[in-house]
């Protein structure tokens, strides 16, 4: 980074905003980071705070998509006929067909209406599966195009609208096979909303609001996931066909939003040479600062386009082709496969708890709001590490409390440990993002969150084969996901901590700042 004194100076009460200084020479150019960071300034304005709020609100439709299969793809209660019996403990695929009949209408989910009360744990987790096994073959995809040819808001826009168009088209799913080929089409646009979201809001927003506002977008995941339960509770009785239409149809029109009022990022048009675009979009955050001011800026820029980049899976290569790089995102992405586990196999492990579905999806939406709230506020407070670490043991230790039955009282607390694990399991994981942003310079940032989210989600992939297995054994499930969230924090020790780091643009600048 170039010393201050040399650095074009913003300041956002004056009207001469660049102080300008006639002797530089070659090693005096300002560092693009800085000169972004002076040119939007250290204040949020009414401009960025929209920006942002209008990019976050993908997260809304994120979260429905990737939890509404609790519902569409949940076991439904049935009861006997002729002979009296416990739909509890007896196994209804041991009985006749005609001795048993569910309770609501056959269309009220898949397993109902494709007939698939008797078939394999794989077949029935299958849709689920095969979601987030589409998010993370779509992340590795699509983890560098938001980086290269793409950007990052024509990568969030194709993102949401696969996802969207996936979502809708699966209201007309004939089978079991057509509806998870469409659930993994939806998982495979879906696998870079997040991270492109994060990425875009962290980069056209003040240093010290990029991890607060970046909280905002969990929120907006979590508030997706809250809705969930009453459009089901409404949609009682009727098609889970309906849950698709209602969660599609406006997240199509979201994508409008998206291609006619976000910005693309400035500091990817300057990475990529576009200095025009980039300064029009700078002009518009910050109306406070000249045209010739913002030129001169701009025009002192050591800059040059880092070419690697222009390939698809350039970003990756070069990543792991540098130690220091190749050591953090193979440290951050065992973190985050672990966390994934119990962050998306909490909440579809729900069924196997003895509480109303309706109410305990609620309450894990409720908490996970919580956990957004958690981290807003700890960020500023602890280091990155240590939070992890604290929040990864509390959550194993949780989770597996929440296997233990006997004791009626225990049985009753089986909902509070499975809350308690999945809140800290959501803010490790809204922490793990944000730490992932300021591990890697803006050239491949949008990578290396992608891998990480990737990760994420594929611990989500196998969530519902664990799932699947605890309804015999509890301990397979919420057991081994105690286990596997616990024994994640413990690599955070081999990451370097981040707090209060400034943003680095390019790779030779980060390896600088690690030496």
């Amino acid at each position: 980074m170039a010393d201050s004194t040399h650095l074009l100076l913003y300041h956002q009460n004056s009207s001469d905003s660049i102080v300008h200084h006639q002797d530089y020479d070659a090693h005096n150019l300002s560092s693009l980071s800085s000169t972004i960071d002076k040119c939007i300034g250290d204040k949020l304005n009414w401009t960025q705070f929209l920006q942002a709020l209008l990019i976050s609100c993908s997260w809304f439709f994120d979260g429905q998509q990737a939890f509404i299969t609790i519902f569409t793809d949940a076991h439904p209660s049935w009861h006997c006929i002729d002979n009296p019996c416990n739909s509890a403990t007896t196994n209804m695929c041991t009985l006749p067909k005609y001795s048993w009949a569910w309770d609501g209408p056959t269309h009220a989910s898949i397993i109902s209406e494709f007939g698939l009360e008797c078939s394999s744990s794989f077949i029935m987790g299958l849709p689920a599966s095969m979601f987030f096994a589409g998010c993370f073959v779509g992340g590795l995809v699509f983890s560098t195009l938001a980086d290269s040819s793409f950007g990052r808001k024509n990568m969030l826009f194709f993102s949401c609208l696969i996802m969207s168009l996936s979502s809708f088209l699966a209201t007309f799913s004939a089978n079991v096979w057509v509806y998870s080929a469409l659930k993994f089409l939806s998982g495979f646009g879906r696998g870079t909303i997040g991270t492109v979201t994060l990425v875009l809001v962290s980069e056209l927003v003040a240093k010290g609001w990029r991890g607060k506002l970046g909280v905002m977008g969990f929120s907006f995941f979590s508030i997706g996931f809250l809705t969930l339960s009453p459009l089901a509770y409404i949609n009682q009785g009727f098609s889970w066909r309906n849950l698709y239409l209602w969660t599609s149809l406006p997240s199509i029109l979201y994508c409008g939003l998206v291609h006619f009022f976000v910005p693309e990022s400035p500091r990817w048009l300057l990475i990529r040479g576009k200095k025009e675009e980039a300064m029009k979009i700078l002009k518009n955050i910050n109306t406070s600062i000249t045209h010739s001011s913002l030129k001169f800026a701009i025009s002192r820029l050591s800059l040059e386009e880092e070419v690697w980049n222009a390939d698809l899976f350039s970003a990756l290569k070069i990543m792991l082709q540098k130690k220091w790089s190749s050591r953090r995102i193979l440290t951050i992405t065992a973190m985050g496969l672990g966390i994934g586990l119990v962050y998306y196999g909490m909440p579809l492990g729900l069924g196997i708890l003895s509480f109303n579905l309706y109410l305990s999806v609620t309450f894990n939406a409720l908490s996970e709001i919580l956990s957004a709230f958690l981290t807003y506020v700890l960020l500023d407070k602890f280091n990155r590490r240590s939070m992890i670490f604290i929040l990864t043991i509390i959550s194993g230790v949780s989770s597996v409390l929440a296997t233990m039955e006997g004791v009626i009282i225990m049985r009753r607390l089986q909902i509070v440990f499975e809350l308690i694990s999945f809140s800290c399991a959501c803010t490790a994981c809204d922490v793990v993002l944000i730490y992932t942003t300021e591990l890697f310079p803006t050239s491949i940032r949008n990578s290396a969150l992608s891998l990480v989210r990737q990760t994420v989600a594929l611990g989500g992939a196998f969530s519902p084969v664990l799932v699947a297995a605890g309804r015999e054994h509890r301990f397979l499930c919420y057991g081994v996901l105690g286990l596997a969230i616990g024994c994640s924090g413990i690599f955070g020790v081999c990451l370097p901590e981040t707090k209060g780091k400034a943003f680095c643009d390019t790779m030779d600048e980060e390896e600088s700042n690690c030496y």
